[in-house]
């Protein structure tokens, strides 16, 4: 009896390992070993797949020891989706499945014990994989079907199913299944399910730089006594973000995917607010290799509530992300890039108690806890957020003369943020703020009066190179906001008005 083979992959980072999946058998006590760096997930799935064969109408002779190979075998392999490869080379190797059939082929699925097909993590990634390494065909689960058809070609069908049956049906053509087509999801706009600028009363200068924020993709900080509104502020976020193109859902969908099992693409940008303890590997990445917040939060808003209640050493290690907008995460021998293109919006209060510069307030605070407690926040770390916010507290007066409700304000920020990020998909391809130095000197022109009030008030806010670049970028946004092809020294003075001590 000769050996079977057949494939699956191994997600890793935002791209998969092939794994090549070999059964051979011998006559012997009757077992079921899987060698090759299988960890315990992938030990247990042999009991799944003995079950799953046999509910399903299949046998496997009770006198055979049969053997799994999982090759590479200096490749950690974890994972139940290789439940449907290991079962699909048992079935070809005893004769009832077509041997040619499975072979080039990808099979990718987890087992029930009735012989149906669950959905899986990662699937993009391994629908990407087979397609580079040019696989015949490949078997997902029927449930993923909605995620593999953003990333399905002709060269590589893609089978979805929804048990063996159904795959021994479709390979000894008895009942054949259509593959899939690529699909095109529209564009779909944030359900407005939290505050709106509309429900913000006063704030205008605060509001107005979120706008800004947002319309470039800049990080920014609000800083203020408790109750001002730097939380409600933060979380109309998500429904002023524009919407994703096809290219933004793939991408988005594949680095959710690796995380659950959900079978619909992604199609809002993310908005992820983790708590202030959570901790340094859940924000970067790294656990088990996965995706930390900062991935999860890509083309989208990362929001850190109470900034300087996080660990220095988690603050700290966002640095390299601010700047290189993508993180790479050494785990099990191998390293592994993720983006990490995100929108910081944090806030802070201007000391633990955060009365210290209210009138008619007490602060408890000494000089010495105020210190550690803003000594969290380095430098190099502030100097990576683009806008530095004091949010006032609004009179009370004001609240209880301010009845008006609607949609106004709100909607109209939508259209300019919209407005502002087509004139700068159009100009150079990228948000403002993902502008190299080289490219901020070439797109950001200036008038003559804009280059002389910049240098001379440059150098009296001793400022660095990246606060040099990043002003000058904000102020570029603020243009395609005002739609002017140039920036004035109007644009600037407003950038330098955003550059606040916190």
């Amino acid at each position: 009896m000769t050996i079977s083979k057949t494939y699956s992959a191994i997600p890793s980072g935002l791209a998969a390992n092939l794994v090549s999946v070999e059964c051979d058998s011998a006559n012997g006590l009757p077992s079921l070993n899987i060698i090759g760096m299988a960890n315990k997930t992938v030990e247990e799935s042999r009991e799944r797949i003995r079950s799953a064969i046999r509910n399903s109408g299949f046998s496997i002779p009770t006198e055979a020891k049969i053997t799994i190979n999982l090759a590479p075998a200096e490749l950690p392999k974890s994972g139940s989706h290789l439940d449907l490869a290991i079962a699909a080379a048992i079935l070809a190797h005893f004769g009832q499945l077509p041997a040619q059939e499975v072979a080039n082929t990808i099979f990718a699925g987890e087992l029930a014990l009735d012989g149906k097909i669950r959905p899986i993590k990662g699937i993009l990634n391994i629908a990407k994989c087979a397609k580079r390494r040019r696989i015949r065909q490949i078997f997902i689960p029927y449930q993923n079907a909605a995620q593999a058809a953003l990333v399905c070609s002709k060269s590589t069908p893609i089978f979805p199913i929804r048990n063996l049956i159904e795959l021994w049906e479709h390979l000894t053509a008895v009942r054949p299944i259509k593959p899939l087509h690529k699909t095109v999801v529209k564009n779909t706009d944030t359900v407005v399910e939290s505050p709106i600028l509309d429900d913000i009363i006063g704030l205008a200068t605060a509001k107005r730089a979120l706008v800004v924020a947002i319309a470039g993709h800049h990080n920014i900080i609000l800083a203020g006594p408790p109750g001002a509104g730097k939380s409600m502020l933060a979380s109309t976020a998500p429904s002023l973000l524009p919407p994703l193109s096809q290219t933004e859902i793939t991408e988005l969908t594949k680095i959710q995917s690796l995380i659950s099992a959900s079978t619909a693409p992604q199609t809002n940008r993310p908005f992820r607010a983790p708590h202030h303890s959570a901790s340094r590997p859940s924000i970067i990445g790294g656990a088990d290799g996965l995706p930390g917040e900062i991935t999860l939060s890509h083309l989208g808003v990362l929001f850190l509530d109470e900034l300087p209640e996080y660990n220095r050493d988690v603050l700290e290690s966002l640095r390299q992300p601010l700047e290189n907008k993508a993180i790479t995460l050494n785990h099990a021998h191998q390293k592994i890039k993720y983006p990490a293109n995100f929108m910081l919006i944090a806030t802070m209060n201007p000391c633990p108690c955060g009365n210290k510069y209210l009138p008619d307030k007490i602060c408890t605070c000494t000089p010495n806890i105020i210190a550690n407690y803003r000594r969290k926040l380095s430098g190099p770390l502030l100097d990576r957020i683009d806008l530095h916010i004091q949010v006032p507290r609004t009179d009370t007066s004001i609240l209880l003369k301010n009845t008006t409700s609607g949609t106004r304000e709100h909607q109209t920020a939508k259209k300019l943020i919209q407005s502002a990020l087509n004139t700068q998909i159009n100009r150079c391809g990228k948000y403002n703020s993902d502008l190299s130095s080289a490219e901020t000197i070439e797109y950001c022109t200036l008038t003559d009066e804009a280059k002389e009030y910049y240098n001379t008030t440059a150098k009296r806010y001793k400022l660095s190179a990246r606060s040099y670049f990043k002003i000058l970028k904000v102020a570029r946004t603020i243009a395609d906001l005002d739609q002017s092809e140039t920036v004035t020294q109007t644009h600037l003075a407003e950038a330098f008005q955003y550059r606040q001590e916190i």
